[in-house]
């Protein structure tokens, strides 16, 4: 019989953000699903989080303000990898600044490899994420969970899986190409995206792949099928700016669908 331990929450206060932090309890929750088996030999298991009326929570990349999540695996037991499979996401407007995240309640399925697969995973570790209504707040939950194997699919992390960001082949995408410019230590890029619209008031997020760069938010426009943005890549380091062209990824947010764009190649001659 599975074994599900809920998640172990942690609420840290911050006096910056938060008046008290007895307000914190019971904005956010977290509970680990337990997984199956996939065909490559991965366990698919998620994360629930549920979230206080009004609060929000933050996508891998918020936007303009809020804070991305951040695991830790640490205490974890035959645990090799960890990748997430982000759904859909909503756009928020506060204050004149646009974030990325989820209201509500969401499930985040993680797919795990294991280190060993003849044994059970056992997760263990922190995620620490940003909860926000009039005024956010930092919030770390430690989790622990056991995870054996079964063959029953959970609807959760299955309807989780269904509403993912569109390929960009299955979306329409034709071509894509990103340019660059230098700005002192900073790069600016250009991306054109060859797209039919997907909606009314399309944002675009530009990531380098890089954990050492900082993408601004990009300014987006259209000219028919031809979705354009620029963005500023800042090093968060002191060293330079270097893009891997192949781990960019580009997506397009608009009317509740999105369009994941892995790499961009340089424009053709």
């Amino acid at each position: 019989m599975l074994r599900i331990l809920a998640a172990t929450l942690a609420l840290v206060a911050s006096a910056a953000l938060a008046d008290d932090p007895a307000d914190e309890a019971g904005l956010v929750s977290m509970e680990v699903l337990p997984g199956w088996e996939t065909s490559r030999g991965t366990v698919m298991s998620g994360v629930r989080l549920r979230l206080a009326p009004g609060w929000k929570t933050y996508w891998r990349a918020p936007g303009e303000a809020g804070i991305p999540p951040r695991f830790s695996w640490a205490g974890s037991e035959n645990l090799a990898s960890a990748g997430f499979h982000w759904p859909v996401p909503d756009v928020f407007e506060t204050s004149g600044l646009r974030s990325i995240g989820y209201h509500d309640e969401v499930v985040i399925p993680m797919e795990l490899t294991p280190a060993d697969h003849a044994s059970e995973i056992r997760l263990a570790g922190r995620v620490e994420l940003g909860v926000c209504e009039d005024i956010c707040v930092p919030v770390s939950l430690d989790f622990a969970a056991d995870l054996p194997v079964s063959e029953r699919r959970d609807p959760a992390i299955v309807a989780a899986l269904v509403d993912q960001p569109m390929p960009a082949e299955e979306a329409g995408v034709s071509g894509v190409s990103c340019s660059f410019m230098p700005d002192g230590r900073r790069m600016q890029v250009t991306a054109a995206i060859d797209l039919p619209p997907l909606g009314l008031d399309e944002m675009v997020v530009i990531e380098s792949g890089d954990p050492g760069l900082w993408v601004s938010a990009a300014q987006a426009g259209r000219d028919g099928a031809r979705l354009t943005a620029s963005a500023m890549i800042v090093p968060t380091g002191d060293g330079p700016v270097s893009i891997d062209r192949a781990r960019m990824r580009i997506t397009v947010i608009a009317d509740g669908e999105a369009v994941d764009i892995r790499g961009c190649p340089a424009p053709r001659d």
